[in-house]
């Protein structure tokens, strides 16, 4: 599900195996100063493989348009922990972007910025910039906390000793979940009438739990998960991520 949200928390003993780390990741050809530089992992431990936020970035800027690369962080081998990745992660934290000196973190804002810049994903009127915002902080304030939730319960309560919350946390990220199914009667996208950058958060926070039947209740909300991922924006994201990381795309659907 979620377990690159506390990545930079975990301690070695979850990082079963070790991949080396790339070189950044030269994705397009303009001048170096032209390019917005991403930060995105190179190596994490075998869990967070295909579960972490750069992912968004990363499909955010395949879908604008403009020109980058990504500076590939080791995670298992400490990078995150450097002080110079934490004067630009304030969590020491994944994604990050600079562009040209502006250095913006968490991925909501990193997509925002994105769209911002290049005036794609995004209204122009005052309105629709702000209802794309709303559902960018509805995915990950609402829907995303409670989903990992259901992450940090399965991971540090293994042997359930904490039933009642094993038994409630599902029964509030339904409650989300429904919502968001609601939102999407008679619309094909969360927040406007195109896709916006509001969709790849939501997606991104949705295909948390592909791996479960956290969905199934929810036609609408399948069919518009469903319906995000295939946009060959994602599908260019997902293969230049995984040749990152030297895996198979298809291990990480």
């Amino acid at each position: 599900m979620l377990v690159a949200w506390i990545s930079h928390l975990l301690p070695e003993s979850f990082a079963l195996q070790s991949a080396s780390t790339n070189p950044p990741e030269n994705v397009c050809s303009p001048a170096e100063d032209d390019l917005i530089t991403l930060y995105g992992f190179g190596n994490i431990f075998p869990a967070g493989r295909g579960e972490t936020k750069d992912l968004r970035a990363q499909w955010a800027l395949e879908e604008v348009g403009l020109p980058y690369r990504v500076h590939a962080l080791d995670h298992t081998g400490g990078e995150l922990d450097d002080d110079a990745y934490r004067r630009i992660s304030p969590f020491r934290q994944v994604p990050v972007i600079d562009d040209d000196g502006f250095v913006v973190a968490e991925s909501a804002a990193v997509v925002l910025y994105l769209a911002e810049k290049a005036g794609k994903l995004i209204p122009e009127d005052v309105q629709g910039r702000t209802r794309v915002v709303q559902w960018c902080f509805a995915a990950v304030s609402t829907v995303e906390p409670t989903l990992v939730c259901l992450d940090l319960i399965g991971m540090f309560d293994r042997d359930k000793a904490a039933h009642k919350l094993h038994a409630e946390v599902p029964k509030i990220a339904r409650r989300w979940l429904g919502d968001v199914e609601r939102r999407l009667e008679d619309r094909a996208w969360i927040a406007c009438a195109d896709f916006t950058v509001a969709d790849i958060m939501m997606a991104g926070v949705l295909r948390g739990i592909r791996k479960t039947d956290l969905m199934e209740p929810f036609p609408r909300l399948k069919a518009y998960y469903e319906r995000c991922l295939a946009r060959p924006a994602w599908e260019r994201t997902l293969a230049l991520y995984a040749e990152r990381l030297g895996i198979s795309v298809d291990g990480i659907r």
